[in-house]
């Protein structure tokens, strides 16, 4: 159930709800919504008019009125055809405002995700925060399809509500109840006995279907999970097969959905018993006003026109009183889908504070050289991995970074980057020059072969004589004619290739300052040689900073960093 006392439910919704309704769109979006409320308004005005013809139409018939019936079919066809025009651009212009929200607030997320490195941050600093690609795409999805049907169903269930209540009151007439010798008269009986059983239906509905927000966020998550295994599998098929991994993963991937099974087993049982209570809530509730009205007719104080039009009456009362019976598995599902949105907000605005107030300083300088002063780096879990380092890179130089596997050398090269924010220091980088990081295994976007040799630039970066000379010159003569071409060059290339579309990244950027983190792990050590060669031929003033593991590294760097497991360095 949601719990409105709760303030940081309701300040978290709040947030998330306001940030597009004052934001650049307001007016546009503003304007939308009073269409929409004009047309909510318009459809329950079309149902009292329908109302009051039900009287009309039932008194003809039971008074044989030929004349008075065509009368009243005229009246309905007239009255329908307006239902059917609001109806139509009501849901059009809530779909519209719909798809005009998300694209607003998935833009707004996916900055907040991609700025200060957060979505890679994420990963180190909180596991909590299961598949952000989900809350994204399908939870930005559900509460703003759920916020707009709530709430506008909420204003149409008040309306209707104002509306009828006067409307019953005055066809309810007084019930009269006799108590020994005297009488005690109810005015509008109706509308009494419709508030109290729409209370009851309301409480027992909470009662049943409590349970249902937890078992629907739970839901979400395992089902993302599952999702998430199966993208894992189908990225790592390769390494899986050769491995021959396939009875393990199976074994994982049953795990997963043995989740998902159990979880919606409980879902399904939960709603099956919400289901019985509504859908004989429902039921009694179409019978139920005629049988109260039924005493009135049979006694002639009202016609059968009166006796339909209130129950009529009697049932837009009940409905509108009865919305959060009949919505309350939206509501579960809505609390459920704020409540991961809020999460998901407040990881990233601690990982944006903890970049902001990091206390490894990376600042630029007006100096020509890069240099670190007292540079500690430490594991997400705060043990040390590398003690105090200091040392200045100046331009123009060569240094390669050796060590043991695990002593720290990329997390330093990650730090370099300012992108691991774990340690405290300072690192001071020339300001204005371009700095370039080549990791092991560089990213391939899914795309045309050109558009991964440009990362992260646009196709305009360089022309394809030039693409085509480096790319030769990389080792690559096979793949110049596939700039063209359209696939998942990352399952395509060898990670030797991958390795060399890295190396001609870095040759067309032309950066001042180029990292290399083992970026030729996968190469063999002539064509190592080579691509070594090449950077010292096409970036002559390019100061190179390498990881790797090889001797044969040394004779093209003229500085060496080493690292041992203890976090302790030299420079040579």
């Amino acid at each position: 159930m949601i719990k409105v006392g709760n303030h940081n439910f309701m300040q978290g919704m709040w947030k998330i709800t306001k940030a597009y309704w004052f934001s650049e769109e307001k007016w546009g979006a503003r304007v939308l919504l009073a269409v929409i409320i004009a047309l909510n308004l318009g459809h329950v005005y079309i149902l009292v008019l329908l109302n009051e013809w039900n009287n009309t139409f039932y008194n003809t018939l039971q008074n044989h009125d030929k004349d008075g019936f065509v009368s009243a079919i005229g009246t309905f066809s007239m009255l329908a055809a307006c239902y059917i025009v609001v109806a139509v651009y009501e849901l059009y212009m809530q779909q519209m405002l719909e798809i005009k929200w998300r694209r607003w607030l998935t833009q707004e997320y996916l900055e907040t995700w991609l700025d200060k490195r957060s979505y890679y941050r994420m990963q180190l600093l909180d596991h909590s925060t299961d598949n952000p690609d989900q809350r994204i795409s399908e939870d930005l999805k559900l509460f703003v399809n759920l916020t707009l049907r709530l709430s506008l169903g909420l204003l149409k269930a008040t309306v209707t509500l104002f509306s009828f209540m006067f409307i019953l009151w005055k066809l309810s007439g007084s019930l009269i109840i006799p108590i020994g010798q005297e009488q005690i008269s109810i005015p509008g009986y109706m509308l009494w006995i419709a508030i109290i059983y729409s209370i009851m239906g309301t409480w027992l509905t909470v009662k049943i279907g409590n349970p249902l927000v937890g078992l629907n966020f739970r839901q979400q998550r395992y089902e993302a999970d599952f999702r998430f295994s199966l993208i894992r599998l189908r990225e790592n098929s390769e390494s899986i097969a050769l491995y021959g991994g396939e009875k393990q993963e199976q074994a994982k991937l049953t795990d997963r959905f043995q989740m998902v099974f159990q979880n919606f087993k409980e879902l399904m049982l939960r709603q099956k018993r919400l289901t019985w209570f509504t859908s004989g809530y429902s039921q009694v509730a179409i019978i139920f006003p005629l049988v109260v009205a039924a005493p009135r007719y049979f006694s002639n104080q009202i016609q059968l026109g009166g006796l339909i039009q209130t129950a009529s009456a009697f049932g837009r009362v009940q409905d509108s009183l009865s919305f959060f019976v009949d919505s309350y598995s939206l509501f579960a599902e809505w609390q459920s889908v704020i409540n991961r949105l809020i999460g998901f907000r407040n990881t990233i605005t601690t990982v944006h504070n903890i970049a902001e107030k990091g206390s490894i300083d990376v600042a630029c300088s007006g100096e020509s050289c890069l240099s670190v002063c007292q540079l500690q780096v430490y594991l997400p879990t705060g043990e040390e991995l590398l003690k105090e380092i200091s040392l200045t890179i100046n331009q123009g130089d060569s240094l390669l970074i050796m060590g043991p596997s695990g002593c720290g050398k990329s997390t330093l090269m990650r730090t370099l980057a300012g992108i691991w924010p774990f340690g405290q220091g300072k690192i001071s980088i020339p300001e204005g020059q371009r700095l370039l990081f080549l990791p092991q295994r560089s990213y391939l976007p899914i795309g045309t072969l050109r558009e991964s040799v440009l990362y992260p630039y646009k196709d305009d970066f360089a022309t394809d004589e030039q693409i085509g000379r480096i790319m030769k010159l990389c080792k690559l003569d096979e793949l110049v004619d596939k700039l063209d071409q359209i696939e998942d060059w990352s399952h395509i290339l060898s990670f030797g290739e991958q390795q060399k579309i890295a190396f001609v990244r870095a040759i067309l950027q032309q950066p001042d300052w180029l990292f290399l983190d083992e970026a030729t792990s996968a190469i063999d050590e002539i064509t190592e040689a080579q691509l070594y060669k090449l950077l010292r031929s096409q970036l002559e003033s390019t100061t190179i900073i390498s990881v790797g593991h090889r001797q044969s590294l040394e004779a093209y760097h003229n500085r060496k960093l080493i690292i041992d497991n203890m976090g302790s360095w030299c420079l040579k």
